[in-house]
């Protein structure tokens, strides 16, 4: 129903005795003026004489992947909803939350719950990750956010609690002048100091990322692979230029790359070829075998020296067949570290994610999430 319409619909439901409503209707607070401003402000005055909570204004709906609830309002045929999985998204923006399920339904990325929240009349962003963070189908919590609709303090409070127990991404927009200005005709939030947000986040342990590709690439490492203890990463590669590009990212991430001890290197030694460089990053080289990732791999996880392994795989060279993949997933099923790929493979990518190692397609990416997993888990443990 149109806005002004809608505020009579809210009034009768209240009576009624409903308990929750989803508002999708636009045409409040984000218009910017008088009259929107004036129907936010008539709904919230309508909600604050009951117990009924709502969703929205100027939203787009609620998916649940396991339960199959689901109020979006954009067709299937054109609006594909992703896979169940453990991943939850709430956004601000309805034409973000819109694009994002469709993100994610295309690469076969699984979500638990979508929520679009819109003005946040009434839930908000800290109602939205308090919930999330006791669903025991959500293990990591994802957000598109413009400004914090709610109370600052209680939102950073509830996020230094869920944050102990499951990590939170939260892309912020609004962060040039520009962009404030775009923020406050969207949603009617008021966007703030970036380098406010950006201090909050880390008070209280949210990971804040760049991109909305980030949210999810990021995020799914966390979901797929166990927390590293330390930041020590072996980074073996048949790649030299892939490593090189790998180091200097671990560097600028702050990232440990120790060599490999003496008495890693003497085992190493007996089995490897002369010309593989066995320094790290370990450098197989563009002659490699299956078989010779295999083996260092093994002494890797062994010797027990490294938090984390980044393997970058040329899948181009001649004498790597398709079996590198098995051998990645039995070494990722005992392994208690975690294992994270670079692959410039679709299909070799593919298959890896189905089995729960993350793969990227530039090692700058797969250390940087590596690097957020550390950070992450230096700040569940502290």
């Amino acid at each position: 129903v149109p806005a002004d319409v809608s505020l009579k619909v809210v009034e009768e439901c209240i009576k009624k005795g409903v308990k929750s409503i989803i508002l999708i209707s636009g045409g409040f607070s984000e218009l910017g003026n008088k009259i929107g401003k004036k129907r936010e402000k008539v709904l919230k005055n309508l909600l604050s004489k009951g117990e009924c909570r709502l969703l929205g204004p100027n939203m787009i709906g609620v998916y649940d992947a396991h339960t199959k609830l689901d109020t979006v309002f954009l067709k299937k045929d054109k609006l594909p909803r992703p896979p169940p999985g453990s991943i939850a998204f709430i956004s601000q923006s309805g034409a973000i939350g819109a694009a994002v399920l469709d993100y994610l339904s295309k690469k076969g990325i699984g979500i638990s719950k979508f929520v679009s929240y819109g003005n946040a009349a009434d839930v908000n962003e800290t109602d939205l990750i308090e919930f999330l963070g006791k669903d025991s189908k959500t293990h990591v919590i994802t957000s598109y956010i413009e400004g914090i609709k709610g109370d600052g303090k209680k939102f950073i409070s509830i996020c230094k609690r869920v944050t102990k127990k499951k990590p939170i991404l939260i892309l912020k927009a609004g962060k040039t002048r520009i962009g404030r200005r775009a923020v406050a005709s969207h949603t009617g939030s008021m966007a703030g100091s970036s380098r406010i947000y950006s201090a909050a986040f880390k008070q209280c342990g949210i990971i804040e990322v760049e991109t909305i590709e980030e949210l999810f690439e990021f995020g799914k490492a966390f979901v797929m692979q166990p927390l590293p203890k330390g930041n020590r990463l072996c980074i073996v590669t048949n790649g030299g230029g892939f490593g090189v590009l790998a180091t200097d990212e671990a560097e600028r991430q702050g990232i440990a790359l120790p060599d490999l001890s003496e008495g890693l290197r003497r085992k190493l030694k007996r089995k490897m070829p002369e010309h593989v460089i066995l320094h790290n990053p370990l450098d197989v080289t563009g002659d490699t075998t299956t078989e010779r990732y295999k083996i260092v791999l093994k002494e890797i996880i062994r010797s027990k020296e490294f938090d984390g392994i980044l393997v970058i795989i040329i899948t181009q060279v001649p004498l790597l067949d398709e079996t590198i993949a098995d051998v990645l997933i039995r070494m990722n099923e005992k392994s208690k570290i975690p294992i994270i790929v670079c692959s410039t493979s679709t299909k070799l990518s593919e298959k890896l994610e189905k089995n729960n190692i993350p793969c990227y397609f530039l090692p700058e990416k797969a250390v940087k999430a590596f690097a957020l997993m550390v950070r992450y888990s230096a700040w569940k443990h502290s």
